[in-house]
């Protein structure tokens, strides 16, 4: 399966970015697709996650309320509608995908197995 991520950019805290995430290749039902990020020095951490088949998802804490994930089928897409922003949302953010993800793995970065570039995210104060 290949990635290819769109969006990002700069914003003002408070403001509002979409990213979205196009699969080609060998894509399935059983995908699963989900955004993860990585700030200047710091680790890479889930953001959120949604399975194009059924439609769970999953968000990380720090996201939940301001983010919303969403899918397209029809389109192999999943899109992050972030709102909200903050300075601390200021990262690269990773589009993956992996298929027949359990749910409790939704959220480990090593259930994936397919990588988007990055795109950067900077939310100024």
């Amino acid at each position: 399966v290949q990635l290819q991520a769109s969006g990002g950019g700069l914003v003002q805290a408070g403001g509002s970015l979409r990213l979205s995430c196009v699969a080609s290749g060998r894509t399935s039902t059983r995908l699963t697709m989900g955004w993860f990020r990585q700030a200047s020095g710091k680790e890479r951490e889930f953001v959120a996650t949604i399975r194009l088949s059924g439609g769970t998802i999953r968000y990380a804490d720090s996201v939940k309320g301001r983010f919303t994930i969403s899918r397209d089928n029809a389109k192999n897409t999943a899109v992050l509608q972030m709102n909200s922003l903050k300075p601390e949302d200021t990262a690269v953010y990773y589009c993956a995908a992996g298929e027949s993800i359990i749910l409790s793995a939704m959220t480990s970065g090593e259930s994936y197995d397919s990588w988007g570039q990055g795109t950067q995210v900077t939310v100024s104060s």
